[in-house]
């Protein structure tokens, strides 16, 4: 995967957007099913090979995405997803299973079909995962640890099906010449009770997945697939929908929309604009493609701001690694959290890879189109797609210590970089910060030697230097120290610093997203909140049931609920769109209206079903201790309606 730099949309952006995107989609999955009404085509029938029946069919867009969690990797196969329709009918959307790995997706929503369907009214999904082949880590001590994925009673996870039932006012309706969006969102964090102590470490789980019409969260957006024709005239192609990192599978068509500023590299050579679409045409049909990019809501299309084809493509033609550069020495760096990719097989997490560099090595930076950067470019904490050839390891075991991928002639691509930490003073144009963490790993793990023009000036986590350049940051002050805050950009090159950072985007405490995160242990509550109602949920911090999660988190700071001189009020924001969800043991409720999700609240919780633990995503205000929410879900140990 890459992350990119790119525009910032709406919510409405986003849904229009992919309507009028998806209406360019052709093919998509077979299905199975009976007639969903009359004069409509049976589900059986919604495949292009019954010319009869297709143009009469309708489109979805089904998109994955992750909320942040406690891991390093968590793949898993995604292996059924079924819609029903308000008659109770049901539609299969995948051709095939395909294998996620869901911490790729914090950042980043995946186009996983375009699936042909029955016009019809949607109301619900069937989403079904193994965990037969699963590959699972967490951070332990600053190390990757091995996780098993238990049930409730500890038992390990083979395979688990999740009913999701969408909000009465956002049904997915699917009709001819007007194709929809369906977006996935597995939160991580609500899903997952994770106990570091044992080996292997086990993450007890209780899947929480939110299917979203127009979805709450703005995220990049991301397509793979094998190219099927280039127009030059109207600046577009089509790709064959191959999601994640899937060889094989025909998972229906898109039409990506170019412009004079999209950067291609294609074969290792980089082009922009109509020369970077030409050269895509000479390469030819199921010439595998990688798009990133932003949709606007005016133009209704997705536009690519950047394009990877053929060999460029990590594993496509030779060996990958992506993860983030923690130490370098000379022309040998470390890079950690990594997902090795190989040419020929299928990718696995290896959270330490050694990556060798030469004088011919290519470096190419997202967003820049310098193409005479060398590869004293590539600095500390800089994330890193490397692709070169396997060396130090067999065949058969790639995930064998001392993986060595030789790039001496091969490439790199810098993507931006992810910083967390806390303000220590600004200046026009410079923010010193407490590092916390890179791309969610810690910033103890990075070894900073050599970034400096000498030893003296190495970066310093404890006073990172970050260049904010003209940005316009009015709500940092002296009263900012301590605050948290982000940002992204490029690490300095090697040796070049002071400053240690490039900042391309600085998000300081003022709109950092903060994430409340309560469970009430194995047993549940009777009592979480004090007080519920329309104006809000009172929670009762004091609640003996508590568990070990007890937090809010701002940025890379981590608020103790218990340890408050107060209760904490949750309340929804008045403006943009909002989602709250009750999962019981049988499915997912999703509610747009918090009038109506406090109304199934307060009736489920009759003393005898419990509340399990409760996420809520928002702005906290921790002088006056009110979290202002726009997705609150909280998990009940109800077993029926």
């Amino acid at each position: 995967m890459f992350f990119i730099q790119t525009r910032k949309w709406t919510q409405r952006t986003l849904v229009l957007s992919l309507l009028s995107l998806a209406a360019a989609c052709g093919g998509g999955s077979g299905s199975t099913g009976s007639e969903t009404s009359s004069g409509a085509p049976a589900a059986a029938e919604c495949d292009p090979a019954n010319a009869a029946t297709f143009d009469e069919c309708g489109v979805v867009y089904v998109a994955m995405t992750d909320a942040d969690g406690d891991f390093l990797n968590y793949t898993v196969d995604v292996v059924q997803l079924t819609l029903e329709t308000a008659n109770g009918r049901i539609v299969e959307t995948l051709p095939r299973s395909t294998r996620v790995n869901f911490t790729d997706y914090v950042d980043l929503t995946e186009l996983l079909t375009a699936a042909t369907v029955p016009p019809a009214t949607y109301v619900a999904g069937t989403i079904t995962l193994s965990y037969a082949d699963a590959e699972v880590f967490v951070e332990a001590n600053g190390e990757a640890k091995e996780a098993v994925v238990v049930d409730a009673d500890g038992n390990a996870l083979l395979e688990t099906a999740l009913r999701v039932e969408l909000s009465n006012r956002d049904r997915l309706i699917v009709s001819r010449g007007r194709p929809a969006l369906l977006q996935l969102d597995f939160d991580l964090a609500a899903s997952h009770v994770v106990d570091v102590v044992p080996t292997p470490a086990t993450a007890e789980a209780e899947p929480f997945i939110v299917a979203e019409v127009a979805p709450v969260d703005e995220k990049d957006i991301r397509v793979r697939g094998l190219l099927v024709e280039v127009d030059e005239a109207a600046s577009t192609y089509t790709a064959a929908i191959r999601p994640f990192r899937d060889r094989d599978g025909d998972f229906g068509n898109v039409t990506v929309n170019t412009t004079v500023e999209t950067e291609f590299e294609i074969d290792g050579v980089a082009y922009e604009g109509t020369e970077g679409l030409a050269a895509l045409a000479e390469a030819g049909p199921r010439t595998l493609t990688v798009a990133g990019g932003t949709l606007d809501v005016e133009a209704r299309e997705f536009t690519a701001d950047i394009v990877l084809a053929g060999s460029s493509v990590p594993g496509s033609d030779r060996d990958a690694v992506v993860g983030n550069v923690i130490a370098r020495s000379g022309n040998v760096m470390t890079v950690r959290g990594a997902t090795f990719i190989p040419n020929d097989r299928r990718a696995h997490f290896h959270d330490d890879v050694t990556v060798e560099l030469g004088p011919d090595t290519r470096v190419f930076k997202d967003g820049d189109r310098i193409s005479d950067l060398g590869i004293d470019a590539i600095s500390i904490g800089q994330r890193v797609t490397v692709r070169g050839d396997l060396v130090g390891s067999t065949e058969t075991d790639a995930r064998t210590p001392g993986i060595v991928i030789d790039a001496t002639e091969g490439a790199v691509r810098m993507h931006l970089t992810r910083l967390a930490g806390t303000v220590n003073a600004f200046v026009p144009g410079q923010l010193d910060m407490t590092l916390h963490a890179i791309d969610r790993r810690r910033a103890g793990i990075f070894d900073f030697s050599g970034t400096g023009i000498s030893a003296d000036v190495d970066a310093d986590a404890d006073n990172y230097e970050v260049s904010t350049g003209d940005l316009a940051l009015t709500s940092l002050s002296d009263d900012a120290a301590g605050k948290p805050v982000t940002a992204r950009g490029f690490p300095t090159a090697f040796g070049a610093a002071p400053p240690d950072f490039e900042g391309r985007t600085i998000v300081d405490f003022t709109g950092v997203r903060s994430l409340l995160g309560i469970g009430w242990g194995e047993a549940g509550t009777a009592a979480p909140f004090l007080s519920i109602g329309g104006d809000g949920l009172l929670l009762d911090n004091q609640n003996p049931d508590i568990g070990t999660r007890h937090y809010i988190r701002q940025g890379p700071v981590l608020i103790d609920l218990t340890e408050l001189d107060s209760d904490t009020l949750i309340v929804p924001r008045d403006s943009d769109r909002t989602l709250f969800s009750i999962k019981s043991r049988i499915g997912v409720r999703m509610y747009s209206d918090f009038d109506a999700f406090i109304d199934d609240l307060t009736r489920s919780l009759d003393g005898s079903t419990l509340a399990r633990s409760m996420h809520a995503k928002g702005d906290f205000d921790a002088g006056a201790n009110i979290l202002t929410a726009y997705k609150i879900s909280i998990v009940l140990t109800e077993s029926s309606e």
